[in-house]
């Protein structure tokens, strides 16, 4: 851009350098994880079938995405030739301006999703190396060495995502300059789509193997979690990786974009106003502020078990975590301060970035507190499971919907930071909630990190438990198991939270545009959306709005109705199995094939489904009621999605600790009356934190993002009754044909199911 100076030219370059360097760390951690030991041959044959087991899924996963993003390619090329460009675009291109839109938008939907694709394949490739290798340190008695590796391992993920996100938004920038809305809208949208598959199928995957295992295993046959004699065990442990490494790991990825994404478009339209580029560099420079912290922080876990100062030194796995996060949230709120003084002249943009850094860290505790099985709500789900299953699965209930009140209310007081210093400023006012937003993700790596060792640390607990290690290494990773719940219990908090600010940030985004286009159009200031605001006290806002707040339950109805589907089919074949002569005696080895073959087939029925429910829905609504009521749509689902999420993330999270606390001796253990109940309990509440509720994340972003790229369209053809009756009788069809394909029966490879 020629309004760039030659030190901002540097700075982008800089940032660019940034990813490269984030992103060499990310093949430094991966080679640290693959020169260490596999451990035993039985350790490696369970390794084994979990990678083959995973593999398979995604490849099925991929084959199953692959045509619907190549329609969208195609869509959003030609969507260029519908709505004229930009008058940046317009102005930077001349006559060629539509053709280069066109492929920007197109090319830049290809590398969201490609990147998607990468972080969450590669990342829990790398997570499945490093289990085995977990298991083999706990062998050697080796703590340290274990945390190390199975936090490593997660690492890659999390700096492949910062990485790669922080490459995208900025190369897009720099070739695209003032024009980059109109191509970065397609990067986005290629991110959350790929997220919302890899989410909603690893979700289902891994509760129906999860829910079937425990049900069969621990309520009926009183066998340990992970008996090899369970055929769905193998399932269980490969449903860990595709859900929580692959599926998390693509949806904060696409947070993290998305962020970019929102921010870059209020940077520009702030442009427009002041005349001034840092609205633009700056976020990208704190974003690289924020991948070094997130270096410096993962990088010192190991440290802190022996650390020289005894004040310091850490107490467990968990501690470590929490106190490495801090190193990185220290070191980008000083330099966002110190770059913000220098920069922009303006302390109130680093300050948004310290809210939203402080945002994410108070997460760790909030969620600590409604999880842990020491704090008072999961105490009291124990206590509750003396009188029952009902009893249990009440409890957990009140407790994920407390959470989510305390939850928007934090959110809320963040939010409003940008209320107070930018007021009687509305653009400013929507570009300072970006800006808690790029606090809250600039430590992307550390909270993906947080998350992948959850799962690395629960399979390598699996393949301990399978392989018959000694007692003390099975307290190593029992005591690694449990930090790994409470950690993926904080990382679904800052997702679910990311998406919120993430999505308001959109929907901000959403209302300038519109205004933009409206102004293109010679509407008058006074009746455009950013001067009229989206209202609710209109008729078609309304509507809009009642039909945003139900979306989300609508799409957790179709999600929970496939786990349960899927997981009463394991429960029929893991009976089946138990049945068959020797099983039980340790004689014959059970099909974890079979049960494999179930669990892919239910994820892969449902994905098609609810990404055009996600899709269809809001085009509809634009499309009967317009683009107002569109906008209260968008806020209906963005407030009962946030709300739901964290219900049925912190209610599930509180059902399973309770179930872990039982388990470890109390109340009789295992085996006894209210451990059966805290099962009962665990089951219900694993589809709620694993597949429901981490869906919404990017559905939330996929339905702001959908109406980000309509929103011109609607304003442009709102005359054209013609036109919008046909879409309109299209997506009908098509949500018909969705709801249609949802009630089949499941097929399974090899037979009917």
């Amino acid at each position: 851009m020629s309004e760039l100076s030659v030190i901002e030219q540097s700075m982008l370059w800089g940032v660019i350098v940034v990813a490269f360097v984030g992103l060499l760390y990310a093949l430094w951690l991966w080679r640290d994880t693959v020169r260490r030991d596999k451990g035993t041959k039985e350790m490696q044959e369970v390794w084994e079938s979990i990678r083959l087991g995973a593999e398979a899924y995604l490849r099925q996963q991929l084959r199953t995405m692959l045509p619907i993003l190549g329609l969208l390619v195609v869509l959003l090329f030609l969507s260029v030739y519908v709505v004229t460009p930009s008058q940046e675009a317009r102005d930077l291109f001349g006559e060629r301006a539509q053709l280069v839109i066109a492929i920007g938008r197109a090319g830049a939907f290809v590398l969201g999703a490609l990147f998607s694709i990468l972080v969450g394949q590669l990342g829990m490739r790398v997570a499945i190396e490093g289990n085995v290798r977990v298991a083999a340190e706990a062998a050697r008695h080796d703590y340290n060495g274990a945390l190390t590796v199975a936090y490593r391992a997660g690492t890659f993920t999390g700096m492949l995502t910062d990485g790669l996100g922080l490459l995208g938004g900025t190369a897009i920038f720099m070739i695209f300059g003032r024009a980059a809305p109109d191509a970065l809208l397609g990067f986005g949208f290629g991110g959350t789509l790929v997220a919302l598959f890899m989410r909603i199928g690893g979700g289902i995957y891994t509760k129906a193997a999860d829910v079937g295992a425990d049900l069969v295993g621990k309520v009926e046959e009183g066998v340990p979690e992970d008996d090899p004699r369970n055929a769905a065990v193998v399932a269980d442990l490969v449903g860990d990786n595709v859900g929580d490494c692959a599926g998390m790991a693509a949806d904060i990825f696409e947070s993290y974009e998305v962020t970019i994404v929102s921010t870059l478009i209020l940077g520009i339209a702030l442009y427009h106003v002041t005349g001034e580029i840092v609205w633009i560099v700056y976020p990208l420079v704190v974003r690289a502020i924020g991948v070094i912290s997130s270096i410096l922080g993962t990088f010192t876990v190991p440290i802190w078990e022996n650390f020289p100062l005894k004040l310091l030194r850490a107490r467990d796995a968990e501690e470590a975590m929490f106190r490495s996060y801090e190193v990185s949230s220290v070191n980008t709120v000083l330099w966002s301060f110190l770059f913000a003084w220098w920069y922009v002249h303006d302390w109130r943009l680093a300050f948004l970035n310290a809210v939203g850094v402080g945002l994410a860290v108070s997460f760790n505790p909030i969620t600590s507190y409604f999880t842990s099985a020491k704090r008072k709500p999961v105490q009291e789900i124990v206590d509750s499971t003396r009188t029952g299953s009902a009893t249990t699965v009440l409890s957990g209930l009140a407790v994920g919907m407390e959470t989510s009140v305390w939850s928007v209310i934090v959110i809320a007081l963040s939010l409003g930071a940008a209320y107070l210093v930018y007021q009687g400023q509305p653009l400013h006012m929507l570009y300072g909630v970006a800006m808690v937003g790029i606090g809250m993700l600039s430590h992307t790596g550390n909270n993906v990190a947080m998350d992948s060792y959850g799962p690395i640390a629960d399979n390598a607990n699996g393949i301990a438990e399978m392989t018959k290690m000694d007692p003390e290494a099975m307290h190593i990773m029992a005591e690694l198991d449990s930090v790994g719940n409470t950690t993926k219990a904080i990382t679904k908090q800052v997702a679910i939270a990311s998406a919120v600010v993430a999505a308001t940030s959109l929907f901000f985004s959403f209302v300038t545009d519109v205004s933009l286009v409206q102004a293109r159009m010679g509407i008058p200031e006074e009746l455009q959306l950013l001067s009229t605001g989206i209202r609710v006290s209109l008729l078609e806002g309304t509507i809009g709005f009642l039909l945003g707040g139900a979306l989300p339950f609508f799409f957790s109805a179709f999600a929970l109705r496939a786990v349960s589907r899927g997981a009463s089919l394991v429960v029929e074949e893991v009976r089946r199995q138990f049945r068959i002569p020797g099983v039980m005696e340790w004689k014959v080895k059970p099909d974890y094939g079979r049960v494999v073959a179930i669990t892919t087939a239910a994820a892969q029925k449902e994905l098609v489904s609810l990404v055009v429910l996600s899709v269809a829905v809001p085009l509809l609504v634009g499309i009967l009621f317009q683009v107002e009521a569109l906008g209260a749509f968008l806020a209906g689902v963005i407030l009962t999605g946030q709300l739901l999420a964290v219900f049925m993330a912190i209610a599930g999270g509180a059902l399973d600790n309770a179930k872990k606390y039982i388990e470890d001796g109390h109340l009789g253990g295992k085996g006894s009356e209210a451990h059966k109940a805290g099962v009962v309990g665990d089951t219900v509440g694993d589809p709620l934190k694993d597949t429901a509720g981490p869906a919404l994340n990017p559905m939330i972003k996929v339905v702001n993002l959908i109406s980000l790229l309509a929103a011109p369209i609607l304003v442009q053809y709102q005359d054209h009754t013609v036109a919008l009756v046909v879409a309109g009788v299209i997506l009908f069809l098509l949500l018909y044909w969705a709801v249609r394909r949802s009630k089949r029966e499941i097929t399974v490879p090899g037979g009917e199911a």
